[in-house]
């Protein structure tokens, strides 16, 4: 979905079973991924969902407003390839997550960090194993063996579809556990994002935001409720 911009050349978009999935079609023919797959999704609300992309579409193909299916395509051609890979690359960010690197002072930012984050980092010892140590600025800390493999596995555990979800919001928010309480119904999607922002809403409560910048927060915050939006449509009612 990149190049040169493609015209609507289809009338009508919609989806039809295919074996346990289900196929979003253009006027009947099979809609395929970049890398040729039939676009085959495991719950009909995702392939509804995209299908209405594709029907919101004008006279020309406008992929950033396609956000489903740009994260169907890239779940169908690049996980399966790139598993184990992207496993080890979100597991790793456990070992520096937002949530464990606190502010000093000024000491409201400190009890902000520590009321919202908190929770979640019991949330994560209880709910997966995983106690990570906290500390002060900005020097990195050794979180402890048991806490990263229980992490890891919590993230291999994940399907195809879940970890493309799971992908965008970790590297969105800096924070695999509340990547992993997102994706689990821990916390509600705009809940999540609030509490990734702490330190950067404090800053612009304190010195303000430019336009552009302001610009960028926001495509960051629909692109994370975007993720959240793939991953509760490919499970197993929407």
């Amino acid at each position: 979905m990149t190049g040169t911009p493609k015209r609507r050349l289809w009338t009508m978009a919609a989806v039809e079973p295919a074996g346990s999935a289900f196929a979003v079609t253009l006027d009947g023919r099979p809609l395929r991924t970049p890398g040729k797959q039939r676009l085959a999704l495991p719950t009909r609300p995702l392939a509804e969902a995209v299908a209405a992309e594709w029907r919101d579409q004008a006279d020309t193909v406008r992929p950033e407003t396609m956000p489903l299916t740009r994260a169907a395509n890239t779940t169908l051609d690049r996980v399966p390839a790139r598993r184990a890979e992207m496993c080890e690359e979100l597991a790793g960010w456990g070992e520096t997550d937002l949530l464990c690197y606190r502010a000093e002072a000024p000491a409201a930012l400190a009890r902000r960090q520590r009321q919202g984050w908190d929770p979640l980092l019991d949330w994560a010892a209880r709910q997966i194993g995983a106690r990570l140590a906290v500390t002060a600025g900005v020097i990195p800390c050794r979180q402890p063996d048991r806490a990263l493999a229980a992490l890891r596995a919590q993230v291999a555990a994940q399907d195809d579809f879940a970890l493309t979800a799971l992908s965008e919001v970790v590297a969105l928010s800096g924070s695999l556990v509340l990547g992993l309480a997102t994706l689990d119904g821990h916390l509600a999607p705009d809940t999540a994002w609030q509490l990734s922002r702490i330190d950067e809403d404090w800053q612009v409560e304190h010195w303000g935001i430019d336009d552009a910048a302001a610009a960028a927060t926001a495509e960051k915050r629909a692109a994370f409720l975007n993720a959240h939006r793939f991953h509760r449509l490919a499970r197993s009612g929407g």
